[in-house]
């Protein structure tokens, strides 16, 4: 067993599932989304990332693109939920719940395909 695998589609599985857990709800009821859950996806979407810059094939080169747009959908949902508690005083309305949750719903578009591909990767090797 590569423990480099393990801990890569650790990484993967994880982003999707925490981004997963973040948008399942309904979308316009803040306190059905947590903000430390979109947090935790941010850090582990982050460090998905990092770990998809060594490999140079066509299939790494699609996985880093699903990181970098679930990256800038979830850290784009993190910034709306912060200017609207803290900026402009709004707070957490349907309308913006709706905002932050569609953003982190196309992260997790993003990392679904991330998913596919580790899968479709996976079934690809012969021992």
């Amino acid at each position: 067993m590569n423990i480099e695998k393990v801990i890569f589609g650790f990484f993967i599985l994880l982003a999707f599932t925490l981004n997963f857990g973040f948008v399942l709800g309904q979308i316009d009821v803040a306190h059905q989304h947590d903000v430390f859950e979109l947090f935790a996806a941010i850090v582990i979407n982050l460090i998905a990332t990092t770990l998809k810059f060594g490999d140079r094939t066509q299939v790494g080169a699609l996985h880093l693109a699903t990181s970098l747009v679930a990256d800038l959908q979830l850290v784009t949902a993190a910034l709306i939920w912060g200017h609207a508690e803290y900026v402009s005083g709004l707070g957490m309305t349907p309308g913006i719940t709706s905002m932050v949750v569609s953003f982190a719903a196309g992260a997790l578009a993003a990392n679904l395909v991330s998913v596919v591909l580790l899968i479709g990767e996976t079934l690809q090797h012969r021992r």
